[in-house]
């Protein structure tokens, strides 16, 4: 028998994270309030009010104004923020990127990110060729060591990413697919060495494309730019006629999202 899926409406609130939740939510609404205005909001003791923000403050997401005076949000509220603002801003700023890139190529572009194991597409657009390429939808999840923005993400992810990945066989999906644990480990090497990647008929047969990184401004890795293309029309003798345009496109990216051009040492 399937168990039921849980709700918010069927799982009980943890009572102390709840109050924690409503703590910030009342100083997002007010700049400031004292441990006595935040008790009587709350509805509990003072000394119970107090606890909570004592963590919270340990936690660097209140801050007191003052010695023993009033409350306010703290700078680790806009570190946890920015993963997710910074998403946002893929999303709407890399539509822009990919139309301007296809429409330079006139072939099929994607911005995709690092997330639970896969490559995911955040923002495509499609090429105005005759015989294209299907573009990858919004939310499509690829292979990290058969594509091009997998290899790219993998090269500079977290050491559990890549473990994670080698604890299984490796699926093929062409003749082309790299299989091989070392060697895979050998080109991701290359990959930072060179500064972009790219998969040759390894996700699928007769297609080729290439990946540059977008990096912010602490030099991290936060999204990949591709162009994908028929191999015939994209082929290895001439990847270096395409990167010209997608390291511009990322660039151009970096540029729109507030970030300056950091690149990281391998």
């Amino acid at each position: 028998m399937a168990m039921a899926e849980h709700t918010p409406e069927t799982v009980a609130p943890i009572q102390s994270v709840d109050r924690a939740i409503q703590i910030l939510q009342f100083l997002t609404e007010a700049p400031e309030l004292s441990t006595s205005e935040i008790a009587r909001k709350l509805g509990v003791h003072r000394s119970t009010a107090s606890r909570l923000l004592a963590t919270l403050e340990y936690r660097d997401v209140v801050e007191q104004v003052s010695e023993r005076g009033a409350y306010r949000l703290g700078l680790g509220i806009l570190r946890m923020a920015y993963p997710v603002s910074t998403r946002f801003d893929l999303a709407r700023d890399g539509q822009a990127i990919c139309d301007a890139l296809a429409e330079t190529t006139q072939e099929t572009t994607n911005i995709a990110i690092l997330d639970q194991g896969h490559a995911v597409t955040i923002t495509q657009s499609t090429g105005q060729q005759m015989v294209g390429v299907a573009g990858q939808y919004v939310g499509q999840r690829v292979p990290l060591h058969a594509t091009s923005t997998g290899k790219l993400l993998l090269a500079y992810a977290p050491d559990d990413v890549w473990q994670q990945l080698v604890s299984q066989p490796l699926e093929r999906y062409t003749d082309a697919t790299q299989q091989d644990v070392s060697q895979l480990s050998e080109e991701l090497h290359s990959i930072r060495q060179r500064g972009w990647s790219a998969a040759i008929g390894e996700w699928e047969e007769g297609i080729n494309a290439l990946a540059v990184p977008v990096w912010d401004a602490t030099g991290q890795l936060v999204a990949v730019v591709s162009v994908t293309a028929p191999a015939f029309r994209m082929p290895e003798d001439q990847f270096d006629e395409f990167l010209i345009h997608v390291q511009a496109a990322a660039k151009d990216f970096e540029a729109r999202l507030g970030f300056s051009r950091v690149i990281p040492t391998a």
